[in-house]
């Protein structure tokens, strides 16, 4: 890979948009290419953090594991995103796992010297810590709907929380980038893939989901707001 190639593609990540080309050279000196087939770890929970990683394509399934290895899905990233978004300026593991779901192109950047770069220009750790500040407000946010919600709401607002991270917007509907299965949804949100596809079987009885032919949900998310806020 080239440097002009790496320059380009590291300014598609949101946190480094805005960069000059000088600040971009300085990264490009320390990113590395990685191209990761579906179903393989970029890392596991409790790997020595060593590297941060910025997606160029494909589609990277964070979660965590409890002692039983029941699966609780953190996120779902795509394009453009970076993980992890924790464990900056120390030294420790992996809070979670990252394993590919579609075949994934990533920039890899070691820990250290993503910290170095970060020293060197405040303007960057601003923008990472309102990325992290981000991060934090949607798991309050989860964690309010599981107490406040009942299932069948808590899988609704999944799935419009789906619409603002993994969709396109096709006329009044969204169309879900990534294949996510009943089983990862109910993962999501801590509930069984019964009570997912029994909700989901209801929302396209109401016209408020579907599928199109190529496995891709298809979400009216104005009618599900409806649904649970009116």
């Amino acid at each position: 890979m080239t440097n002009d190639w790496m320059k380009e593609r590291l300014k598609n990540v949101p946190l480094f948009r805005e960069l000059s080309d000088h600040e971009l050279e300085s990264l490009v000196s320390i990113s590395h290419v990685r191209v990761y087939k579906p179903r393989t770890f970029v890392f596991m929970q409790g790997d020595p953090l060593e590297r941060v990683y910025f997606i160029h394509s494909g589609t990277v399934k964070i979660y965590k594991t409890d002692m039983n290895g029941k699966e609780q899905i953190v996120s779902i990233l795509q394009t453009g995103e970076m993980f992890p978004h924790a464990g900056f300026f120390l030294k420790g593991t992996y809070p979670a796992h990252a394993e590919v779901i579609e075949e994934a192109t990533l920039i890899a950047i070691p820990i250290a010297d993503f910290e170095q770069t970060l020293i060197c220009y405040p303007e960057l750790c601003i923008k990472l810590f309102r990325v992290m500040g981000e991060k934090i407000v949607d798991l309050q946010n989860r964690l309010e709907e599981q107490i406040l919600h009942n299932t069948y709401e808590q899988i609704i607002m999944l799935l419009l929380r789906l619409t603002k991270t993994n969709a396109v917007q096709q006329g009044k509907l969204y169309r879900l980038t990534a294949h996510v299965t009943n089983r990862e949804l109910a993962n999501m949100i801590g509930t069984s893939r019964e009570t997912v596809s029994r909700t989901l079987s209801q929302l396209k009885r109401k016209g408020l989901i579907d599928v199109d032919k190529d496995g891709f949900y298809l979400i009216d998310a104005e009618g599900l707001k409806k649904e649970i806020f009116f």
